[in-house]
C-alpha cells in the first residue's frame, strides 16, 4: 500500500499534466473528429502499458475503446470491466472562457475534468502502476471508454452488454458524490416525446375552427405532474414545451419533451403504462407518444453492496472512510448492474461541479484514489 501511494504521490504532477491535456482536448458528444483523436491518444497509452486495443468508430459520434489486460495468474477467470466515457457536456470554445487553472486551494478547474476526464487519466495511471511496479491483478482486466454516454448511451449500450457479459465485477470511473463518496445505485431514467396534434386556423377570424395543440398539450403536461410520487422517488419532468408557428395562429401542433426517473422497474413500468395511455381531452384533437426507458435501475443490490464493502476495506487500509450512496442521474453502470453484475460506481477523483462552470477537482485526492483503484484492480 506505501509504496502504491509513494507511486502516486510522486506522479502527481505528470498525472495532473495528462489530465490537463485531456481537458484541453474539447470533446463534447457527437463532435467526431474530436472524439476520435482523443480516443486515439488514450489507445496509445494503453497499448504503451501492454493493452491489446480496440478502437470502434461509431460514425457520427466518435470512437469507441476497448483495451484488455491479461491477468498473469488467472488468464481464464471472468474479467473485472473499467467503464468510463470520453464525451463531455461542453460544446467546443469553452474553454475560451473556462481555461483550464489550478488554484492556491489545491483544486484544479476546467470542463470535463470532474466529469470524467480525471477518470479516465486515473484508470491509465492504475494500470500503468500495476505493470511498471510488476504488480498482478486477480482477474483480467477489460477497459470500455464509450464517446456517447452523456447522450444516454445511443450507440454504445450494445457494447456495453456485450463487453459486460460474464465478468466478475464492473467499476465505473464516473466522479463521486462530492466528499469521494461512491454511488451503490443509480434511478433508471426515461426519456417521452408526447406530440398534441390541433387543427389551426385564424385566431382573429375564425378561432372556433381551430383546435389549439398547445392548450391540449397543457392539459397533458397537468397530467404528467401528476405522476410525480415523490415518497417513491418517481419523477416526471416536462422539460421542453414547443408549439405554434405565428401569434396569430392557433397552432395546430406542440410537442413536449419528457424526463422520467425510477428506483425500481416495477415503478418505471408504472408510469411508462400511464404516459403510453394518454388520451386527448380537447374533441377533435390526437396525441403521439413516442420514447421509452433508456437506462435501467441501478438497484441498491446485495451485489454492489458487497462490493462496496470490499472497496470500504481497502480505502480503510488505504487510510480513508470510503462511504456510499444512491443517486438519480444514470450511467453506464445501470446496464452492467441490470444485468446482475456487482457494479460500483463513482470512482473517480473527488471534487464537484459536473456539468457546471465550477467544475473541479480536489488535486490531493489524486493520489488516494488511484490507489483505491489499483488495489482494486487487484483483489476484486
Amino acid at each position: 500500500m506505501t509504496l502504491l501511494h509513494d507511486h502516486f504521490e510522486k506522479r502527481q504532477e505528470s498525472i495532473l499534466s495528462f489530465i490537463r491535456d485531456l481537458v484541453e482536448m474539447e470533446t463534447p458528444s457527437r463532435e467526431e473528429v474530436r472524439l476520435n483523436e482523443m480516443a486515439g491518444l488514450v489507445a496509445e497509452r494503453f497499448r504503451a502499458i501492454g493493452g491489446q486495443v480496440e478502437q470502434l468508430p461509431e460514425p457520427g459520434y466518435g470512437t469507441h475503446l476497448v483495451a484488455n489486460f491479461a491477468s498473469a495468474e488467472n488468464r481464464d477467470q471472468s474479467h473485472i470491466l473499467v467503464l468510463g466515457h470520453l464525451d463531455t457536456v461542453w460544446p467546443v470554445g469553452t474553454l475560451k472562457r473556462l481555461p483550464f487553472r489550478v488554484t492556491p486551494e489545491g483544486t484544479a478547474h476546467g470542463p470535463g475534468i470532474f466529469d470524467m476526464k480525471s477518470g479516465v487519466t486515473l484508470t491509465i495511471e492504475a494500470l500503468s502502476a500495476i505493470r511498471s511496479l510488476g504488480l498482478g491483478t486477480k482477474r483480467p482486466v477489460r477497459v470500455l471508454f464509450t464517446c456517447d454516454e452523456e447522450i444516454g448511451s445511443r450507440t454504445s449500450r450494445p457494447l456495453v452488454e456485450r463487453e459486460a457479459r460474464g465478468a466478475a465485477a464492473a467499476l465505473v470511473i464516473e466522479p463521486p458524490i462530492t466528499g469521494g463518496i461512491v454511488k451503490t445505485g443509480r434511478k433508471g431514467i426515461g426519456v417521452f416525446t408526447i406530440r398534441a396534434i390541433g387543427r389551426a386556423a385564424h385566431a382573429g377570424l375564425d378561432p372556433s375552427k381551430g383546435i389549439n395543440a398547445i392548450v391540449e398539450l397543457a392539459h397533458q403536461t397537468l397530467r404528467l405532474a401528476a405522476l410525480n410520487d415523490i415518497e417513491k422517488g418517481t419523477t416526471v419532468s416536462v422539460g421542453i414545451f414547443t408549439g405554434g408557428t405565428a401569434l396569430n395562429v392557433v397552432p395546430a401542433e406542440a410537442a413536449a419533451k419528457v424526463d422520467v426517473r425510477f428506483w425500481t422497474e416495477a415503478d418505471g413500468e408504472r408510469v411508462v403504462s400511464a404516459i403510453r395511455g394518454l388520451k386527448p381531452v380537447l374533441e377533435g384533437s390526437d396525441l403521439e407518444v413516442t420514447g421509452g426507458i433508456n437506462r435501467p435501475p441501478m438497484q441498491r443490490s446485495e451485489k454492489n453492496l458487497a462490493l462496496f464493502n470490499h472497496a470500504r476495506s481497502v480505502a480503510a487500509e488505504i487510510g480513508f472512510e470510503l462511504k456510499e450512496q444512491a443517486v438519480g442521474g444514470g450511467s453506464d453502470g445501470n446496464f452492467t448492474s441490470a444485468m446482475g453484475i456487482a457494479t460500483l460506481d463513482g470512482l473517480g477523483v473527488d471534487g464537484a461541479g459536473a456539468h457546471a462552470d465550477n467544475e473541479h477537482i480536489r488535486i490531493a485526492d489524486i493520489t488516494r484514489r488511484a490507489t483505491l483503484l489499483t488495489r482494486l484492480l487487484q483483489t476484486v
